[in-house]
């Protein structure tokens, strides 16, 4: 169904109740679009919330599977990133990531562009900032990065990173904390894949002696007290900074 964007966020917690697994959405250009897989029960419940607006398509068998050809392996130097269901290339560095469960994949450009300056830089401690799934640190940790603390103040990314990081068979310290509240382990290395201004908060509270940081697209430019830039990597219009404390 199809409900304008100015009901969006109501039709967004009404779909939540309705299928608190999991449903789809879709911008379109008369709004925004909503879809949910179910049964006859379900059907029933979607007209009674939504009325004529609701409109059911029989859906082909093998839909439980086919969101898993969304997943591809990434691959950056050495490193292999990819779902479980995939073969690593043999040659590779593996990072096994579950995207049933994860808050990032591998798939972004601004991850990429973060592996590839960690690719560049000598080895040693680490601190990934609002870790998410734990890509990043768990790639560090199979990169010779040691000892690899990870931080995010979401619960479930907590569990998720710290979960992906067993199943990788690597040890990383990962901790739910407030990275703009809380005190932060000191590290030689800090990385932030996060947002523009979360990385402008970030410079004050960081011991470290090299930042990366991404999350920002490439027309912008984070200025970060304490640090100053030192190379910029760009992809599809994002950017991720490695910068140098002054």
């Amino acid at each position: 169904m199809t409900v304008p964007l100015k009901r969006a966020e109501q039709a967004r917690a009404v779909m939540l109740e309705l299928f608190p697994a999991g449903f789809e959405e879709l911008d379109g250009t008369d709004g925004l679009e909503l879809a949910a897989y179910t049964d006859a029960g379900g059907e029933e419940r979607l007209w009674q919330a939504f009325g004529g607006g609701a409109v059911s398509v029989e859906v082909p068998d093998g839909w439980e599977d086919r969101w898993r050809s969304f997943h591809k392996p990434v691959r950056v130097g050495p490193l292999w990133i990819g779902p479980p269901w995939e073969e690593p290339d043999p040659d590779a560095l593996a990072v096994v990531v579950d995207p049933g469960r994860a808050f990032g994949t591998g798939a972004h450009p601004t991850t990429r562009l973060c592996l590839a300056h960690l690719l560049a830089l000598s080895r040693g401690s680490l601190l990934d900032v609002g870790c998410g799934s734990g890509v990043l640190a768990i790639s560090a940790a199979r990169l010779g990065f040691g000892p690899v603390y990870a931080v995010d103040s979401d619960p479930a990314s907590v569990e998720a990173a710290t979960g992906n990081a067993a199943a990788n068979g690597v040890e990383i310290d990962v901790r739910c904390a407030d990275a703009l509240l809380e005190q932060l382990p000191e590290t030689e290395t800090a990385l932030a894949n996060v947002t523009l201004e979360a990385v402008r908060a970030l410079g004050p509270r960081l011991s470290s002696e090299r930042l990366v940081a991404s999350g920002f697209l490439a027309s912008e430019s984070p200025q970060v007290a304490g640090f100053r830039l030192v190379e910029r990597r760009e992809e599809d219009g994002w950017a991720a900074d490695l910068l140098a404390r002054i």
